[in-house]
Parts: structure tokens; C-alpha cells; sequence
């Protein structure tokens, strides 16, 4: 059942706490992938497609072992503007992100989006790794340090080469310290509530059935639990468990999770789609009460048109302004399954740019008039 070429290593225990995932970010053909590989031996890029083209097209999972207690998931997101939607979806599990920026190209623009994106989704905590420092002449790595100072100043800078191993010991040293610090956070976060997981792969395997794929994003799931799919209006029983191709009785939020369904057909389920708990209460949503955070805020985006990213699905949506400070409502085209306290982005549809985002107040209001916006404000806090 495993969403890796790795092999079942058997039944491993069930962590007592929160997993936490490393997200990769940065510009196309900035080495991240090569990073990855160099840190974990795995090789992300596993279609076709992106061994010829050499860049990441889908996602990529994979475990960073930094030594025999802990272990981090590790999620590579693709770099190119055009994939920006995927590394959205990748991004939203995301506990610490490693900004990757080659020594010899600097900041740009992608660069610049996918550290957007981050901050959309309240990702503050992570590193950045200037790579390819083996072939950057000198002068070059001195404006890489100083635009990357001007950019975040204060984050952990390591300097790494994925081709000769410069820095890699220094890199999993701040990993460590950085998993150290989120651990903390994640504790009573996500692990209580009701498990939800958002479905980014859904395939067939003979003799299995369907399986789908995501980071669960709280609670747990064990075999045998009960599952709603509420895109479908149906509901299916977990089979089986898999976490980075070890079989599991039960998984925990912040996980890579592969959850082979019983009672569902394939066609029943897709990426976009969710997976969840009964007690989670989700449900489809055209209309989510907001409040846009400060990026968002400086545009002009009242009665405009604008592509909200939440989960792993996106849908348009026009963008109602409740009042002047963020309080907005999003009336959707297309259907989300959002609860209140998610983060979501925002982006222009045309030309595509990421606006910023916000946090969902009401997952099911009722449409607001602009004359009732301050009993709504007061309500809503």
C-alpha cells in the first residue's frame, strides 16, 4: 500500500505526540530536491516527467531521520510559478519550512511567493539553506547573504552543498533545534480534536482497493475507524494504516498517512477531497466568514474575484468586505470543507500572484449585510 518504492518494514509503534513536517520551499531549479535527497538518501521526484525535466511536479514525501528518537516528515514542493497551486497544497501541513536559495542565483521570484504563502498559512518557524555553494563564486554567495539578510532578517542561515556535504551536518543541527522548539507547540495543538486529513493522492491497488494519501492535520486514525467523505456524502472504514511505508494500527496529526478505505470506490474520492472523523462536523461550504490577514488587507479586494487555496483544493470566489478591518466573506463557486480557526491563501486568478490570506471565523454563515458588519465584527471575536 505504500505511496513510496520503500519496503514494509513491519507494524512500527504509534508516536505519543504530534508529528512534525519539513516542507521544502523555493525557487524551480534551486536544488531542493537534491537537498532532500542528500539529507534523507530518498529520491522525491517519482514520475517520469520530472526525472526528464529535472524539476519536482508533484509533491514529494519522504522521513528525515536526525537520529534514532527523532524522526521528522519531509514534504518537497515544486518551485516553477505554474506549481504553485501544488506547493500550497503541500504547504498546509507544514510545521517548519526550509527556504532553499541557490548561492549562485539569489532571491527570485518564486522565491519570494513561496515565502508568501508561508506566512499566508501562519508557517513562521524555519531556516534557510543557501545551496549550490560548491559552484557560486564568492562575490555571488555575498549577495545571496545579503539578500536573503534584507528578506528574513534574523532566520538561521546554514550554507550547504548537496554535491560535496558542505554545511549538511550544520543543517541537521538547526532542523533538530527547530523540531525542538515546534514540538512544543504541537503538543496540545492537534492531537485531541477529531482527525482530518486532506486528501492530496487517491489511487487503486489490486487486491487492496482505494488508497488515499495526505498529512493528518489533527486527531488520529486507527484501523477500523469509522470515516466520513463529505465531498461524497459517504462514508468508508480504514483498512489499513500505513506511515512511510511501515504498517500502522493507529497514526497521529502531523503524519504522512496512507489510508487504504474499505466501502468506497475510487471514483468516490480525489485529491481536493477530505477524510474525516464523524465528530469533525465538515461539511461543503460556498460562503466561509474570514479575517484577511495584513498582506490581503492591502489590496483593494472588495467584490473582486480571487482563487482561495485551502487544504488540498482550491475554488474561486468573490470577496465581500464586512468592514475596514479584515472582516471579509468569501462566496465561493465551488465548494470547501473549511472549519472555523483554518488557514487559507489567497491569489489573484489573472495575472496568478499570491495576495496573502487569513484565518476562517464561520464555515457556514449566513450571506452579511454591510449595515449589520459591526454586530457581525463583535460576534465573530
Amino acid at each position: 500500500m505504500s505511496e513510496s518504492p520503500a519496503i514494509s518494514a513491519g507494524p512500527a509503534p504509534t508516536p505519543a505526540r504530534p508529528a512534525l513536517i519539513v516542507g521544502t520551499a523555493g525557487h524551480i531549479d534551486h536544488g531542493k530536491t537534491a537537498l532532500v535527497r542528500a539529507l534523507t538518501g530518498a529520491d522525491t521526484d517519482r514520475l517520469a516527467e520530472e526525472k526528464r525535466r529535472g524539476i519536482s511536479i508533484e509533491l514529494g514525501f519522504t522521513e528525515l531521520a536526525l537520529d534514532d528518537d527523532l524522526r521528522l516528515g519531509l514534504v518537497d514542493v515544486p518551485g516553477h510559478e505554474r506549481l504553485v497551486r501544488t506547493m500550497v497544497a503541500g504547504a498546509g501541513g507544514i510545521d517548519i519550512f526550509l527556504l532553499v536559495i541557490a548561492a549562485d542565483d539569489g532571491v527570485m521570484p518564486q522565491t519570494r511567493e513561496h515565502l508568501a504563502v508561508l506566512r499566508a498559512l501562519g508557517i513562521e518557524r524555519g531556516l534557510i539553506a543557501v545551496s549550490k555553494v560548491d559552484i557560486a563564486e564568492p562575490e555571488a554567495r555575498e549577495l545571496a547573504r545579503e539578500e536573503i539578510a534584507e528578506l528574513l532578517p534574523g532566520a538561521p542561515v546554514v550554507e550547504v552543498s548537496a554535491r560535496t556535504g558542505e554545511g549538511m551536518s550544520e543543517l541537521r543541527a538547526a532542523l533538530a533545534r527547530l523540531a525542538g522548539q515546534a514540538g512544543a507547540a504541537a503538543d496540545g495543538r492537534r492531537i485531541d480534536r477529531p482527525a482530518v486529513m486532506h486528501v492530496d493522492r487517491a489511487f487503486t491497488i489490486k487486491g487492496a482497493g482505494t488508497v488515499v494519501t495526505g498529512t493528518l492535520a489533527t486527531g488520529r486514525i486507527a484501523r477500523g475507524d469509522r470515516l466520513e467523505l463529505p465531498a461524497a456524502e459517504v462514508t468508508a472504514r480504514a483498512r489499513s494504516i500505513e506511515v512511510h511505508g511501515r504498517e500502522r494500527e493507529r497514526a497521529v496529526a502531523g503524519e504522512r498517512v496512507a489510508v487504504n478505505l474499505a466501502g468506497v470506490e475510487r471514483s468516490a474520492v480525489a485529491r481536493g477531497d477530505v477524510v474525516a472523523q464523524p465528530g469533525a462536523g465538515l461539511r461543503a461550504s460556498y460562503r466561509l466568514d474570514v479575517e484577511l490577514d495584513a498582506a490581503a488587507q492591502r489590496h483593494d479586494l472588495d467584490r473582486r474575484r480571487a482563487q482561495v487555496h485551502h487544504g488540498t483544493r482550491a475554488a474561486p470566489a468573490r470577496v465581500i468586505a464586512i468592514s475596514g478591518d479584515g472582516l471579509a466573506q468569501l462566496r465561493l463557486e465551488s465548494p470547501l470543507f473549511a472549519a472555523a480557526g483554518d488557514r487559507f491563501v489567497i491569489r489573484r486568478i489573472a495575472p496568478p500572484d499570491t495576495l496573502g490570506g487569513g484565518r476562517v471565523l464561520d464555515p457556514a454563515p449566513a450571506r452579511h449585510a454591510r449595515s449589520k458588519m459591526r454586530t457581525w465584527n463583535e460576534s465573530s471575536r
